[in-house]
């Protein structure tokens, strides 16, 4: 059985989509809608911005939502037997198994975008990568500091957890773990605790949006980051999707259940191989490709 999966925050790269827009005539199509729907080029930067333009939380979501979308939209023959993504990445896994439409994916990433951009200003706080620690202890140490909000964020695959929180949190968390043996704990460049409780302010925009969004009944499972098993409901879908930006994503889990499931291809639509890495370390004998 085939996965498609999808790309989060952190897979662009300056000339991302120029190839796919110049090359194909229904991609230059999509691209032109997404610059119509946005109510500016996003194209423009993403193909001869620069890394720090692309950086921007409200150019890098929807940049990286089109690049993926635009994609398996303009792929012959497009029939996964279940997608999933990672964090953002999931509203591109909704558009491609036809959950949601073009437009209403678009409008919705842009939203969360500009609602998490906000939050961040609300509260400073950041991330951090854990290599080299079983999750267990991870989760133990998050634990351990009480007075500063500290959570396990990313469980992108084994032996590699990002945690999120508070500035001084996250500080704090990162002596502990090298004292407990972490190869590196190294905070991230991101603008904010993305997936955890300081999210909640953008939960709470982002619930509107997806609830006033027509969810359209998914042509394969989706396998979401809050609940890491098959999902076609589209109530649950729904839930799930407002839950994830102030929930960790399960991505080391979902991948192992996509396994037991019957996937042996998974496939990577958008930008980068980060995906392909990862299921590669959760799963060695899967067979990684990307489009």
């Amino acid at each position: 059985m085939k996965a498609f999966v999808f790309p989060g925050q952190g897979a662009q790269f300056p000339g991302m989509g120029k190839a796919l827009y110049e090359e194909n005539p229904e991609a230059k199509a999509l691209f032109e809608k997404a610059n119509e729907v946005l109510g500016f080029r996003i194209t423009d930067i993403m193909f001869d911005g620069t890394a720090e333009e692309l950086k921007q939380t409200k150019v890098t979501q929807p940049a990286i939502f089109l690049h993926s979308v635009v994609l398996a939209k303009t792929t012959p023959n497009f029939n996964p037997d279940m997608v999933a993504g990672h964090s953002l990445g999931e509203f591109s896994a909704l558009v491609a198994n036809g959950t949601l439409a073009f437009e209403d994916g678009l409008k919705l990433v842009y939203q969360r975008a500009m609602a998490m951009q906000e939050a961040c200003e609300i509260n400073p706080s950041t991330m951090a990568a854990i290599l080299g620690l079983p999750d267990e202890k991870v989760e133990e140490i998050c634990a351990s500091i009480t007075d500063e909000i500290v959570v396990p964020a990313n469980y992108n695959c084994p032996g590699q957890l990002v945690i999120s929180g508070s500035n001084k949190g996250i500080e704090i968390a990162c002596e502990k773990m090298k004292e407990a043996g972490a190869k590196r704990a190294l905070p991230l460049p991101v603008g904010g605790a993305f997936h955890s409780p300081l999210m909640e302010p953008a939960r709470e925009k982002l619930q509107k949006a997806i609830e006033s969004t027509t969810f359209n009944t998914p042509s394969c499972p989706v396998y979401q980051n809050v609940s890491t098993t098959a999902v076609s409901d589209v109530d649950q879908i729904k839930s799930n999707l407002i839950a994830q930006l102030t929930a960790p994503v399960k991505w080391t889990q979902s991948v192992q259940n996509m396994v037991k499931d019957g996937a042996t291809e998974f496939v990577e639509c958008g930008p980068g191989k980060v995906l392909q890495g990862l299921v590669k370390k959760i799963h060695s004998e899967a067979e990684v490709s990307g489009l």
